[in-house]
């Protein structure tokens, strides 16, 4: 796995940027996103991230596939189906790179959770930490797994100052994912 690929993949779903709001407790529906290959419950408000705030927060030319928010973008959900190939589907080898990045990159955040996760019959790695950003901190809720042997990621990301009202159904959210292929 190419790290430089991974590292920008990685930067690009944590997202830098954020405008504190206060929210009201979101209702959820279940969405079928990225043509049909994920069903997982999204929050109802949520609407693909306007362009010029996906600019501000993801300042990467490789941005995710598609990018999910609020209003403000202080809450949002990330999803990229990346085009490259995961070698005999080694999401271990995946996790321990990831897992390594992330250390390396913020060796400031505070961790909640690392490793591999069973998610409706899939094997998913799944990292949770809170990193600086710029004007706050942000808690991201990242998963990955394989999908037609290409890596398929999915984070969700909350300022702090939202974090209290977001981190259970940051949890319900990814826990609902079923990778259709």
């Amino acid at each position: 796995m190419h790290r430089l690929f991974v590292f920008a993949v990685v930067v690009s779903l944590c997202g830098g940027f954020a405008y504190p709001q206060q929210e009201v407790q979101p209702s959820l529906e279940t969405r079928l996103l990225l043509d049909g290959l994920v069903e997982m419950l999204v929050p109802t408000a949520f609407q693909p991230m306007p362009e010029e705030i996906l600019k501000l927060k993801y300042p990467m030319e490789r941005r995710p596939t598609l990018v999910l928010s609020n209003d403000s973008g202080s809450v949002s959900l990330a999803l990229n189906h990346t085009r490259d190939r995961i070698p005999g589907n080694d999401l271990a080898e995946a996790h321990r790179v990831f897992d390594g990045m992330f250390r390396k990159l913020y060796p400031s955040a505070e961790w909640f959770r690392s490793g591999l996760e069973s998610l409706n019959g899939r094997q998913f790695v799944v990292i949770e930490l809170r990193t600086p950003a710029i004007d706050t901190e942000i808690r991201n809720l990242m998963t990955a797994t394989v999908a037609d042997e290409r890596l398929l990621l999915i984070s969700f990301n909350v300022t702090l100052e939202l974090e209290g009202e977001w981190v259970e159904l940051a949890d319900r959210m990814i826990r609902s994912i079923v990778v259709k292929k």
